[in-house]
């Protein structure tokens, strides 16, 4: 069902650009709200310029991890105050799977993938069990699962690595090591870059952005016990919000960022095009690459952890003690 609804909106974004020509619409206001998460801000920093100049329309932004700001959206049901939301999966899912989202349903704007980080200048582990160091113990933190989606990424990558059991019998373990709980993968960035934390996840499309701008930790992705490298997709998806006060206009803000012309600049904050008939090349997309070369990348049933996501973090919170 999901994919069907992912198909559908693919094919209302197949809009040009001059689509979202005009003034705002709806209830007469010259506003949007956007639901995110967080990793992009730069980047909407200028699509969101380019977007008002061309339509008048002012994009308001809240940002935030990824369950939470899709936990906003539910919680606002009954008086929606989003206008289109921006989360990674399985919440983009959730929220699809409660009627949150318009008929169209979602799709993925830009395709991301996980990863961690390490502060440069010291040996970045190669290894899962390398995290379980005691040196680490005090300088490690992940962002929490069903929180954001980089953490939530996190504990599905230990399960398929692990199996589900093994997964929880490891973080149970890596609890001795981690700082705590965080609601944001963002903010875990600049005590990396500090040496406050030696080790953190994140995702590489926000890390890379980040790399360039101010550096302080390298990207990297531990090995298994047979030496494999492994992750998965973990796109930007965008869906506009159900009963959201400014429809009109939140259709010009989804077709914008769902045009050629925008999904090719995916690549300037380090992320791909989330349209298959958008290519992208240039020393960026190089280094996309370089950074994945070598790794196994593997694809989620989403509707398969989505099903299961809530007893998954009950177990997770279960075995690290919260």
């Amino acid at each position: 069902m999901r994919r069907k609804l992912s198909v559908a909106l693919a094919a209302v974004l197949m809009a040009v650009l001059s689509a979202c020509g005009g003034t705002a619409g709806g209830n007469g206001t010259d506003v949007v709200t956007l639901y995110t998460a967080d990793g992009l801000e730069d980047w909407y920093a200028q699509r969101f310029g380019e977007f008002t100049a061309r339509t008048g329309i002012t994009v308001q932004v809240v940002t935030a991890g990824s369950g939470e700001v899709t936990s906003r959206v539910e919680k606002e049901r009954a008086n929606p105050q989003a206008d289109v939301l921006v989360t990674l999966p399985p919440f983009i899912q959730r929220a699809a799977s409660q009627n949150l989202l318009t008929g169209s349903g979602y799709a993925p704007m830009i395709n991301n993938y996980l990863c961690f980080i390490a502060t440069t200048g010291q040996p970045a582990p190669r290894t899962w069990d390398d995290l379980l160091d005691p040196k680490y113990r005090g300088k490690l933190q992940y962002s929490t699962p069903g929180e954001a989606g980089d953490g939530t990424a996190v504990l599905l990558q230990l399960q398929h690595v692990f199996g589900k059991q093994g997964a929880l019998d490891y973080l149970a373990r890596l609890q001795a090591n981690n700082v705590g709980p965080s609601s944001s993968t963002g903010k875990l960035q600049p005590k990396v870059a500090k040496g406050e934390l030696l080790v953190a996840n994140g995702d590489v499309q926000m890390n890379l952005a980040e790399i360039e701008a101010s550096g302080g930790f390298e990207v990297f992705f531990p090995a298994d016990a047979t030496g494999t490298r492994s992750t998965f997709a973990l796109p930007y998806y965008a869906g506009q919000v159900a009963g959201g006060p400014h429809p009109d206009n939140a259709r010009k803000l989804v077709d914008f960022l769902f045009s050629p012309q925008v999904q090719a600049t995916a690549v300037d904050a380090y992320g791909l095009p989330g349209r298959a008939d958008v290519a992208v090349s240039g020393p960026k997309a190089d280094r996309i690459k370089a950074v994945l070369q070598g790794v196994e990348i593997w694809q989620p049933d989403w509707n398969a952890v989505l099903a299961g996501l809530d007893a998954d973090l009950d177990a997770y919170r279960k075995a690290v003690g919260r």
